[in-house]
C-alpha cells in the first residue's frame, strides 16, 4: 500500500464503519452475522493493511476488504433466528449468486457501478446484470401491505407512489406517533417505512416500537438524513436505513430488500 494513498487508514476506517456496519448486516439478515463479519474485517485489516487496496477512495478500499472477508468465508447468510427469517431464507437460496451483494452497494451505499466493479474485482457489465437480476427476483418474489410513518406530505404521496408501482398496497399514512399506533391497529401492515422525526416533535423510532409491542415480526425501514445516529452499537439497531434525500431505486431496494429478507405469513407468496 502506498503511504500517499491513504495517509490516515485508522481515521478512514473509523469514518466509515457505521456504513459498513449497515452495509453488513443487511447483506447478511441477520444483525449478529453482519457486526461479525464487519468486525472480522478489521482484524484481517490490523494484521495487514495492505488488504486496504491502493483505490484513493478509502470507502471502496474498506469495503473491498470486506469483500473479501465475507466471499472468502463462503458469502454466508445469518442464521434464522425465527420461523420467519426462516423463511426468508429459504427464497434467498434462490437467487442468483452475487446478486444481493451488487444491489445493495448500489441502492443501500449509494456506490457507482464503477465502484462497485472495483469492490467486487468484477467488469462493470457484470455489475449491470447483477443489478438488474436482483431487481428483478426480489420484487417478483413477495408483495404485501405497507404503511408509512411520515409528516411531510409531499414526500409521503411520493413514497406512497413508487411503493404502490412496486405492486404493494398501503395501508395508510400517519404524521405523528399517536397516529400511527392507531393506523396499525386498524389496518396491520407487513412493512413499515418511517420517518425519524415527525409532525408533533414526536419519534418515529418510538412510533416504531410502540407498534412492535403489540405487532411482532414486522420489517421496519427508517428514513433519516443522519443514518449514523442510529447505528451506535447499541442493540438493536435498524437493519434498513435510507438516507434523506434519497433516491428512488434507494426506496425500491429497501423494500425489496426488507419485505424479501423478513417475510412474513401475511406476505403473499
Amino acid at each position: 500500500m502506498q503511504a500517499n494513498t491513504l495517509p490516515d487508514p485508522v481515521a478512514a476506517i473509523s469514518s466509515n464503519l457505521p456504513f459498513l456496519r449497515r452495509y453488513a448486516r443487511a447483506l447478511t439478515g441477520n444483525q449478529g452475522t453482519g457486526d461479525n463479519f464487519a468486525a472480522a474485517t478489521l482484524e484481517a485489516i490490523l494484521e495487514d493493511f495492505d488488504m486496504l487496496s491502493s483505490d484513493s477512495d478509502a470507502k471502496v478500499s474498506l469495503f473491498h476488504a470486506f469483500h473479501l472477508v465475507w466471499s472468502s468465508a463462503g458469502a454466508p447468510l445469518g442464521k434464522p433466528d425465527t420461523r420467519y427469517s426462516a423463511v426468508a431464507q429459504a427464497h434467498m437460496a434462490n437467487l442468483t449468486p452475487n446478486t444481493r451483494e451488487a444491489l445493495l452497494l448500489q441502492a443501500i451505499e449509494g456506490f457507482t457501478q464503477s465502484e462497485i466493479a472495483r469492490i467486487m474485482q468484477i467488469d462493470h457489465e457484470h455489475v449491470a446484470h447483477l443489478i438488474d437480476t436482483a431487481v428483478r427476483e426480489m420484487q417478483a418474489s413477495v408483495n404485501g401491505r405497507v404503511m408509512i410513518i411520515e409528516d411531510e406530505a409531499i414526500i409521503a404521496m411520493d413514497i406512497a407512489a413508487i411503493v404502490r408501482e412496486m405492486g404493494h398496497d398501503i395501508t395508510g399514512i400517519a404524521a405523528t406517533r399517536a397516529e400511527a399506533v392507531s393506523l396499525a391497529a386498524r389496518e396491520r401492515p407487513d412493512l413499515i417505512l418511517a420517518d425519524i422525526q415527525l409532525a408533533d416533535r414526536s419519534s418515529g423510532v418510538e412510533a416504531v416500537n410502540d407498534i412492535l409491542k403489540t405487532i411482532t415480526d414486522i420489517p421496519v425501514i427508517f428514513i433519516t438524513a443522519f443514518p449514523e445516529r442510529l447505528l451506535t452499537g447499541e442493540r438493536p439497531e435498524p437493519a434498513f436505513l435510507i438516507t434523506k434525500p434519497y433516491a428512488e431505486e434507494q426506496v425500491r431496494s429497501a423494500v425489496s430488500q426488507a419485505m424479501f429478507f423478513a417475510s412474513t405469513e401475511t406476505l403473499h407468496t
